[in-house]
């Protein structure tokens, strides 16, 4: 049985995940700025620049009642930890090293591809799990590739930003927002099925990365 008002609450996630987050930043950035290391504080400042790339769709009103209300709190707890364990943990460049720019790139390769899906999905594009109006399958461009390109990037992005802050705690967050993200996919793929002409679209494509899942 639905309850409204868990549901309410649930879908304050996303928007509660950008406040939470963008004060972990900031507060990341002061400290790391006064221990010395501006590298880390950089990777901190793209970071909190994603979360602002996204707050107008973070903060745009459901169009349509929401089906992953359930997966929606693990998975901004599971970021908020990987942020929150990554931004404050010890730093693996001590000093200035060429190495950092791997993982940098890294992260903004994955806030790229996402970028380019939610622009190729346009007005279909939600945090939230939803059908809207007269939504239909795109499959040009990124999502000729892989089905979930958004959550992709997403990956991609967390995975770059956990191997620069690399330790125990950063990776056992970013398992766990793995975890969550497969099953926001599932939860998804079952609300698209009735979308005419995505189970021909889906049939031999790849989720998200080809050749793996």
């Amino acid at each position: 049985m639905n309850d409204p008002l868990r549901d309410r609450a649930l879908l304050l996630a996303p928007r509660l995940l950008f406040a939470a987050g963008a004060a972990v930043l900031i507060a990341a950035m002061a400290v790391r700025v006064g221990r010395g290391e501006p590298q880390a504080a950089a990777m901190a400042a793209l970071y909190l620049g994603w979360l602002l790339l996204e707050a107008p769709v973070t903060f745009r009103r459901a169009a349509a009642s929401p089906a992953d209300t359930r997966t929606l709190l693990p998975y901004a707890l599971a970021r908020l930890l990987l942020i929150a364990s990554a931004s404050f943990g010890p730093s693996p460049w001590a000093d200035a090293s060429p190495w950092s720019a791997i993982p940098a790139m890294v992260f903004v390769t994955g806030v790229a591809l996402r970028q380019t899906a939610i622009r190729a999905l346009g007005r279909f594009y939600s945090h939230h799990v939803m059908r809207q109006d007269g939504h239909r399958v795109v499959t040009g461009g990124v999502y000729r590739a892989v089905r979930h390109p958004a959550y992709a990037g997403m990956l991609f992005a967390n995975l770059g930003f956990t191997c620069f802050f690399l330790n125990p705690l950063s990776v056992a967050a970013f398992a766990l927002l793995a975890a969550a993200v497969v099953w926001r996919i599932r939860v998804e793929e079952r609300a698209l099925w009735d979308v005419p002409g995505y189970p021909r679209y889906a049939a031999g494509r790849a989720r998200v990365l080809p050749k793996v899942w």
